[in-house]
């Protein structure tokens, strides 16, 4: 069989054009919604001291030279987060971003190595404000598409519809018949043996060397995923302590923290956060996450001290993580990412 031919051949062009110009009026309208908000558009560096430091995250890393030829580590950053909570911190009340964010170990129908994340941030205000910011954006995409419905692999959703609301102990349950609760404890600490032993329950897979956390990500991608943004898009809220370290507690219940992730068509769309600020214990779950890192993959990242600095004063706030490409792709019909992507980062091979 020939290979495909190149993205920027006239013909697959051609094809793909539509899809792109739709993108383009997407955007336009998004960045009109957010300055009619008296949001500030900021423009964050893709060079970081630190890429984030999530376990399972993977960045690309590259050095800086001087003049002497001394080097220095860097990495392009998986996120604008670091850069846009120091913006916070220096005074902005709200802002938004368009950042290329770079993943490495990332490619397939829903993946790329360089993609569009849109990110904003509320000072003083709940994360329930961001689950009205989803649906509104939901709505605007749908509206400047043209479309009435969300399509993706045979699964549709009306975005006009406002998401159901769901926490994850209740998705355990309807879908999983897991009671996730019950192995956490009040401090936030996890019972791994306990969560092992649910899951066996339910016919699950269980491997001698899986952590709590393996568990639970095996629970969400096999029962729970599955059945998210079907109809109407679904928000995803509560998540364990555990699954969000960038998230401060919940006030009704210190075993879950104020994180919600979006989902439409069964795709993940956005990932939200009632932000910590208390920069000891985001240090603490930062070096946690390392360790797993270094266990599981035998590498770690450096912890950005100017980020854990400026989180110290930085004030109240809420936070979401928006893959654009993705939404785009379900506003238009697309059925991968590549096609409403402008110039696709090459494919390579070892």
């Amino acid at each position: 069989m020939p290979a495909p031919s190149p993205w920027w051949t006239p013909h697959v062009h051609a094809d793909r054009r539509p899809f792109l110009l739709s993108r383009n009026r997407i955007q336009a309208a998004f960045r009109r919604f957010f300055e009619e908000r008296d949001f500030v558009e900021v423009d964050t560096a893709t060079l970081q001291t630190s890429p984030g430091n999530e376990a399972h995250l993977h960045a690309f890393a590259t050095e800086a030279l001087s003049l002497d030829g001394s080097r220095a580590p860097l990495f392009l950053h998986t996120s604008p987060e670091f850069a846009c909570k120091k913006l916070l911190a220096a005074g902005e009340p709200r802002l938004f971003c368009f950042a290329h964010v770079y993943r490495n170990r990332e490619r397939g129908p829903l993946h790329h190595p360089e993609f569009t994340m849109l990110e904003w941030y509320r000072t003083g205000e709940s994360y329930e404000s961001l689950m009205q910011d989803c649906a509104a954006l939901l709505r605007l995409a749908a509206e400047v598409a043209g479309t009435s419905t969300f399509s993706f692999r045979g699964v549709s959703v009306d975005p006009f519809l406002s998401p159901e609301r769901l926490s994850v102990a209740e998705a355990f349950r309807r879908h999983a018949r897991i009671d996730l609760l019950a192995t956490i404890e009040p401090s936030g600490k996890t019972d791994r043996d306990a969560l092992a032993a649910a899951l066996r329950a339910a016919g699950l897979r269980v491997a001698d060397d899986d952590t709590w956390s393996d568990l639970f990500s095996r629970v969400i991608v096999e029962k729970v995923e599955p059945h998210l943004g079907h109809g109407r898009a679904t928000i995803l809220d509560e998540y364990p302590v555990a699954e969000a370290a960038l998230a401060r507690p919940s006030a009704h219940d210190p075993r879950v923290a104020e994180r919600f992730e979006l989902y439409a068509c069964g795709v993940e769309l956005a990932n939200a956060f009632g932000e910590l600020t208390d920069a000891a214990e985001q240090r603490r779950r930062f070096e946690a996450e390392m360790v797993e890192k270094m266990r599981v993959y035998d590498e770690s990242y450096p912890l950005d001290e100017d980020f854990l600095a400026a989180l110290a004063a930085m004030p109240d706030a809420s936070g979401i993580a928006l893959g654009f490409d993705r939404l785009v792709m379900l506003a238009t019909g697309a059925s991968k990412i590549d096609q409403v992507l402008w110039a696709p980062v090459p494919e390579t091979t070892a």
